[in-house]
C-alpha cells in the first residue's frame, strides 16, 4: 500500500496502546523488563513506567482528538506528581522508572530521567499548553524548571552523546518557551560544545549505536524543527549530516542490518523499532513493514526526521568498502580508540581497537547473508552467563582478518562499567569466552579441533585460532567446545565451571588470550606468530594483500 500519513500512523500507534491504560493509576501498564541495573525489581510481571506513560500522553494530545484530551491531562498530572521537587535531595528534578519503585528504592536512581521525561513535558507544553487547565499548565512549567535544574547541575559532557543532545534540547526549548535566559544560553552553549567535540573527533563518542544514534537523530531533528534560533538550527544541520553519514556508512544492504562495531546496542539484530525508524526516515526507500502495520512511535510525529538525499543510495546499493574512524581520544594520555568495519555484498565484519566487553558493546561482530535471511556473529566474555565488563577487548583488523585479544581489569565493573565495581575479585561458578552465532541458524555448522574452531554459514567460512592463552592456574588450555541451544550456536573456551569460587584478578600472575579470526574468502590463509616476555605478549599476522597485523597485550590484569 502507499505510504500512510503521519497523522494516521500516529492514531494507529495510540490505539495500539489504549488497552494498556490503567485509569486508576492514570498511567500505562506494561510487562516488566530491565537491563539488570538501576532497578531493584526482579520478579514484577506488570509495571507502570513513567517514560512510556508520558510518551503516550504527548501522542494523545498530538492526535488533536477531543476524546483523548482528558486522559492526556490525567497522565501528565500523575507524571508531574512523581518527580522529586526537593532541591535539598540528590534526586531533585528526576523521576523513578516505575510507579512500583520510588526513587528511594532504585539502585541507583537514573539521572537521565530528567532528560527523558523533561523533553516530553517541554514538547507537550510547547505544542498544546494553551489547551491545558491552568493548574496543569503551572505544574508542568514547575516540573520542567526542576528538570532543567537537574540537567544543568549534572552537566554531562559531549562524550555522553544522546544525553548531551537531549539535555541541550530540554534546556534550550524550555528557555525559549518560558523566557528563561539562563536555560536558553546553557542549551545553546551545550549544543555548541557537542559540535566542537564532534568536529575535533570526527564522530560521536557513543559511536555507531543503533539505539542512541536514532535518539540523536530524533532529538536533533526535533530541536531543528522547534527552535526559532538560527544558530541552533545551523548546529543541528551540521550534527544531523554527521549522524546520517554514520548510519549510511554502516548499513549493510546484503543483510539489511546495521553493521558493527556498536558502542551501545541492546540487541544483536536490528530491532523492529530501528527498522521502522529507517523506513519512515527514508520515505519508504527502505521498506520493512506494510505501512498500516508499521510499529510507528508517537515520539516521531512532527519531529522532522528525514535522511538527506545524498545518503539514500547507501541503503539500496551494495558496495564493498572499509570504514575506519577514531571515536575516542584522550590528549592527556595519548590514548585513542578506533572502529573498523569491512563490508562486502555477503557480509559485514566490524571491530573496536580497544573496548570493555559489557553487554552493550559489540566489540567483534559480523552479519552474514544466509540464503534470504541473516546470521549474526559476536564475541562475548561471560561471567555466570552475563557479559563481563572487566574483560578488555583489543584488536587490529584488515578487511576480513582480525587479530584480537582479551585482557582483564582489576577495578572495572561486573555487569555495568560504573554501577557494580568488582574491587579486584568476583564470585564465579562459570567463566568463559564465547563466539556466538544467532539469527538464522539454517546451514550454520561448527567444528572444533583443540585450539581451533570453524563454522560454515551457507557457503561462507569462519575460522578462529587460539594463539596464546594463559589464566593463572588454568589447566585446560585453549580447547574450544562447539555447541548449540534453541537460540544460538557457539564455540566456547571454558576458563572455569564448577562450584562457586572467588576469582581474584589482583593476585593473578597472568591472564591474557590472543586469537586470529578470518571470515569468508581465503579464510584458511591467515597465519600469525607469537612472541612474549614477562610483561607482554605480541602476535603478528601475515597478509598477502595488505599490511601485516600486529597486536600486543599485557600478560597480567591491569589497574586503571
Amino acid at each position: 500500500m502507499n505510504r500512510m500519513s503521519d497523522s494516521d500512523m500516529l492514531l494507529n500507534a495510540v490505539r495500539a496502546l489504549d488497552g494498556m491504560y490503567n485509569p486508576e493509576l492514570r498511567m500505562l501498564a506494561s510487562p516488566f523488563k530491565s537491563p539488570g541495573y538501576h532497578t531493584t525489581l526482579k520478579q514484577a510481571n506488570i509495571v507502570h513506567p513513567t517514560r512510556e506513560s508520558v510518551h503516550y500522553a504527548l501522542a494523545l494530545l498530538d492526535t488533536e482528538l477531543p476524546e483523548y484530551e482528558q486522559r492526556a491531562f490525567e497522565i501528565l498530572d500523575t507524571i508531574v506528581s512523581m518527580q522529586d521537587k526537593d532541591p535539598d535531595r540528590d534526586t531533585f528534578g528526576i523521576w523513578p522508572w516505575f510507579y512500583e519503585e520510588p526513587l528511594s528504592r532504585m539502585s541507583p536512581p537514573d539521572w537521565n530521567w530528567a532528560d527523558f521525561i523533561g523533553k516530553q513535558l517541554v514538547l507537550a507544553a510547547l505544542r498544546h499548553g494553551r489547551r491545558f487547565p491552568a493548574a496543569l499548565r503551572q505544574s508542568v512549567r514547575q516540573s520542567v524548571f526542576c528538570a532543567c535544574n537537574a540537567i544543568r547541575k549534572r552537566n554531562v559532557g559531549p562524550h555522553y552523546t544522546n544525553i548531551a543532545i537531549m539535555g541541550a534540547f530540554v534546556t534550550l526549548m524550555a528557555g525559549e518557551l518560558y523566557g528563561w535566559h539562563v536555560d536558553k544560553h546553557y542549551g545553546l552553549d551545550r549544543l555548541n560544545g557537542i559540535v566542537e567535540f564532534t568536529r575535533t573527533l570526527g564522530s560521536f563518542q557513543e559511536y555507531n549505536s543503533p539505539t542512541y544514534t536514532i535518539v540523536a537523530v530524533l532529538e536533533l531533528s526535533k530541536l531543528n524543527t522547534e527552535t526559532k534560533i538560527a544558530q541552533a538550527k545551523a548546529m543541528c544541520d551540521e550534527l544531523l549530516d554527521l549522524t546520517w553519514k554514520m548510519i549510511a556508512e554502516h548499513y549493510h544492504v546484503g543483510t539489511k542490518q546495521w553493521a558493527g562495531p556498536h558502542s551501545r546496542s541492546y540487541s544483536a539484530m536490528l530491532s523492529d523499532r530501528a527498522k521502522a525508524f529507517l523506513q519512515v526516515a527514508t520515505e519508504g526507500q527502505l521498506h520493512f513493514f506494510p505501512w498500516d502495520r508499521l510499529p510507528y512511535e508517537g515520539e516521531w510525529f512532527k519531529s522532522g526526521i528525514r535522511c538527506p538525499s545524498a545518503y539514500l543510495n547507501c541503503f539500496t546499493e551494495p558496495a564493498e568498502k572499509s570504514v575506519t574512524q577514531c571515536y575516542f581520544r584522550d590528549d592527556a594520555s595519548g590514548e585513542s580508540k578506533w572502529a573498523t568495519t569491512y563490508l562486502t555484498s555477503d557480509y559485514a565484519l566490524g571491530t573496536f581497537s580497544r573496548e570493555i566487553m559489557w553487554n552493550q558493546a559489540t566489540c567483534l561482530t559480523a552479519y552474514v547473508r544466509n540464503g534470504g535471511e541473516t546470521t549474526y556473529m559476536r564475541l562475548r566474555v561471560l561471567h555466570d552467563g552475563y557479559d563481563y565488563c572487566s574483560a578488555v577487548f583489543a584488536s587490529t583488523q584488515y578487511r576480513n582478518r582480525v587479530l584480537f585479544g582479551i585482557s582483564f581489569l582489576t577495578n572495572g565493573g561486573d555487569t555495568h562499567p560504573a554501577l557494580d565495581k568488582i574491587d579486584g575479585a568476583v564470585e564465579v561458578s562459570d567463566f568463559r569466552l564465547r563466539l556466538e552465532f544467532g539469527g538464522c541458524l539454517n546451514n550454520v555448522n561448527g567444528l572444533s579441533s583443540g585450539d581451533r574452531a570453524s563454522f560454515t554459514i551457507g557457503g561462507l567460512e569462519v575460522r578462529i585460532a587460539t594463539l596464546f592463552a594463559t589464566f593463572d592456574d588454568w589447566t585446560d588450555r585453549a580447547r574450544w567446545e562447539v555447541g548449540k541451544n534453541e537460540e544460538v550456536c557457539f564455540a566456547d573456551l571454558v576458563i572455569y565451571t564448577g562450584e562457586k569460587k572467588t576469582m581474584d584478578f589482583r593476585s593473578m600472575r597472568e591472564a591474557a588470550f590472543l586469537f586470529s579470526l578470518t571470515l569468508g574468502e581465503q579464510a584458511s590463509r591467515f597465519e600469525a606468530a607469537v612472541e612474549h616476555d614477562a610483561e607482554r605478549v605480541r602476535a603478528t599476522g601475515d597478509s598477502e594483500d595488505g599490511p601485516p597485523l600486529t597486536l600486543s597485550l599485557p600478560r597480567r590484569p591491569q589497574t586503571l
